[in-house]
């Protein structure tokens, strides 16, 4: 008996020592990847302290369930925990080498992009990427000791169990505690996810997020008509009445979108090397008949070009996780499409990648899509036509010509590019513009394929013209989102000449926006805003009042239009003031605000707050099929089908 319990003793201590390992190792691994992998904008002792602290909490309790197994499968558990911590913190190292953000539940869930994102992923992977995996070599190692397969006795040590847990959860409530009083109401404010993985580390972040997704989700089921109250209230009391000389300007014309994948602002008017880099863009800013907007910023987050497309298409916000497109795509709304048909309007969008990609084939009916042309309606047989994301500029524009006359007119259409997208490759045959020698790939080809995109547009404004629907047509130019991550700013900095602070980040943002009206006045207009409010600005061009509609930007042009441009994040920026990380900043200094105008700055934060809060309301207890404006006809999805083996009435008639 007594060997046989010294036996179960040194089972035990042989297990304990492996777990205090893996705990040590998890917990190093983790801390110098958030001090070396993440911009988080450590500040202090204080937060230091709270970032070292942090992983220890969950390496302790996540490693600490595998006491509940018997014999071997405590050990099997715990390396299948270890790993699976790993795999998680390492896929949060490349997605933020990219997006400067961190995985939230939806984007596990998008997997109908994966299929086009190889080349994307792999030019984000580093050589010293094996160097976070070593220590997982260790764990399987320890686990198939030959030691170690041969102890298979019970250990069941409940109150070793017991101990852990609770130092585990000691250390989380200290961890928390800490981090209230250093930013309080941190889990009720949690539109920047930076902060959740500087106070609360990695792993609890994770936990976090999957509970404010389910309580998302939750919203739809609980959500009835009276929710709608006060949304309609907010909405009604900010629209902004349309200015007198602008309304109806573009009246019957059709709409054009041209979608700028990844271009930021600060292309336009740039020379490289004494070149300009956008020269037909550039002749733009000076036509008599084109609107450029030099202040306009992109506000989408998570769901990247999809956030982009969705706040043009509804003036509502994208989520502050994942994507719309994919997580809300059966809701119901009341999106550009669908206006425009009760004013007799044809609608269509042309993109030359796969349907599903973003879920557009699904989200585009939701929105009352008559026709959808996806990459089956395009030769994409030549590889030499193909980017990494369908087909190349040139030729989708070529292409789409024939199926843009064919529609009837007044029609509303969006064409999506997609050559200048990350990772910036191309062939040099089709390049007429040197790299940038900044010594960072992404930055320095981003100038080539920007150039590109640049010929690409001057090519589709000649078609037009040829083919007569130049002269009856609105064309809008916006970028979706920035296409240089802040994870470049060393290179950025030489690009613009100026360190990059979070105020020049913030002011990186800006992207293109153009509104050619044939017959309207043109000229560089420097109101503040985003994309919240190209909706309203579109419709009151077109000569449609928007009062009745649930939207939250409002018309560019109108004298009473809000210029405190939110981000998704909670941060804004405005013609005084800007909020960023939750400091405020003078717009005209670029420096700390001033004491004196703190109190005003918040009270801004908080409408802000306020404002993306009623949105996140909007979408994810799909409030709008609750409320339908009067005059206006609810969209019915079943009735469209993209499919071109289907018949296309609209389209085969002509």
């Amino acid at each position: 008996m007594k060997n046989l319990v010294s036996k179960k003793d040194d089972l035990f201590n042989n297990f304990l020592g492996i777990y205090f390992i893996a705990v040590l190792m998890l917990w190093i691994k983790t801390y110098i990847t958030q001090i070396t992998q993440f911009e988080l904008g450590v500040e202090g002792a204080l937060q230091q302290f709270l970032l070292l602290l942090n992983p220890l909490g969950s390496a302790m309790l996540f490693l600490g369930f595998s006491f509940l197994f018997k014999g071997k499968r405590k050990y099997s558990s715990l390396v299948i925990v270890y790993t699976l911590m790993s795999i998680l913190l390492y896929a949060n190292i490349v997605y933020y080498r990219f997006f400067s953000d961190f995985i939230t539940l939806p984007t596990i869930f998008q997997t109908q992009n994966f299929g086009d994102l190889g080349g994307s992923v792999l030019s984000l992977l580093k050589p010293y990427d094996i160097l976070f995996f070593v220590d997982v070599l260790v764990m399987f190692y320890l686990r198939f000791s030959r030691k170690i397969q041969k102890e298979t006795e019970r250990v069941g040590y409940k109150k070793a169990t017991a101990i852990i847990i609770a130092l585990a959860l000691a250390v989380s409530i200290v961890n928390l505690g800490l981090a209230e009083t250093s930013r309080p109401q941190l889990l009720t404010r949690g539109f920047d996810r930076n902060y959740i993985v500087k106070y609360l580390g990695m792993y609890n972040y994770t936990i976090y997020d999957s509970v404010e997704t389910m309580k998302a989700s939750s919203q739809r089921a609980l959500a009835d008509s009276s929710d709608t109250t006060e949304v309609i209230n907010y909405t009604k009391s900010n629209y902004a009445k349309p200015n007198a000389d602008y309304f109806g300007a573009a009246k019957g014309m059709n709409v054009i979108y041209l979608h700028l994948e990844s271009f930021q602002n600060f292309l336009i008017n740039y020379k490289l090397n004494g070149e300009e880099v956008t020269p037909f863009l550039n002749s733009l800013t000076k036509d008599k008949n084109t609107m450029y907007f030099d202040n306009f910023f992109h506000q989408t987050g998570q769901g990247k070009t999809s956030d982009a497309e969705f706040m043009l298409e509804n003036s509502l916000f994208g989520l502050p996780q994942g994507s719309a497109y994919i997580t809300k795509a059966q809701n119901t709304y009341q999106a550009a499409p669908s206006i425009l048909k009760d004013h007799g309007y044809t609608s269509a969008v042309f993109h030359g990648n796969n349907g599903s990609f973003w879920n557009r084939n699904v989200i585009y009916k939701s929105f009352g899509y008559e026709h959808f042309f996806d990459a089956s309606y395009y030769n994409t047989g030549s590889s030499g036509d193909m980017a990494e994301y369908g087909l190349l500029d040139k030729p989708f524009f070529e292409q789409s010509q024939s199926l843009l006359s064919s529609l009837p007119q007044p029609f509303y259409t969006k064409l999506i590019t997609v050559g200048n997208h990350y990772p910036y490759k191309m062939s040099q045959d089709l390049v007429t513009i040197d790299k940038a020698n900044t010594g960072d790939a992404s930055v320095d080809n981003y100038f080539q394929t920007a150039r590109y995109a640049d010929e690409a547009i001057k090519q589709v404004f000649n078609q037009l013209k040829e083919s007569g629907l130049y002269d009856n047509s609105m064309i809008v130019l916006y970028g979706d989102h920035y296409g240089i991550s802040d994870n470049h700013n060393r290179a950025m900095e030489q690009v613009i000449g100026k360190e990059i602070t979070p105020y020049e980040s913030a002011n990186l943002q800006r992207v293109p926006l153009f509104i050619h009206v044939p017959g309207m006045q043109g000229g560089t207009n420097h109101t503040y805003g985003g994309q919240i409010d190209l909706l309203p600005t579109l419709l009151h061009l077109l000569g449609i009042d928007t009062q009745n509609f649930i939207q939250f930007g409002s018309d560019l042009l109108s004298e009473e239009h809000d210029e405190i441009v939110p981000f998704r994040n909670g941060d804004f920026v405005s013609p005084t003031i800007y909020s960023i990380n939750e400091k405020f900043y003078d717009n005209k200094t670029g420096l700390p605000l001033d004491d004196s105008q703190l109190d005003f700055a918040k009270s801004m934060k908080n409408e802000v707050d306020h404002k993306l809060k009623l949105s996140d309301q909007v979408v994810n207890g799909d409030l709008l099929r609750f409320y339908t404006p009067t005059g206006y006809t609810p969209v019915d999805p079943s009735k469209y089908n993209y499919s071109k083996d289907t018949k296309n009435t609209t389209v085969e008639s002509n």
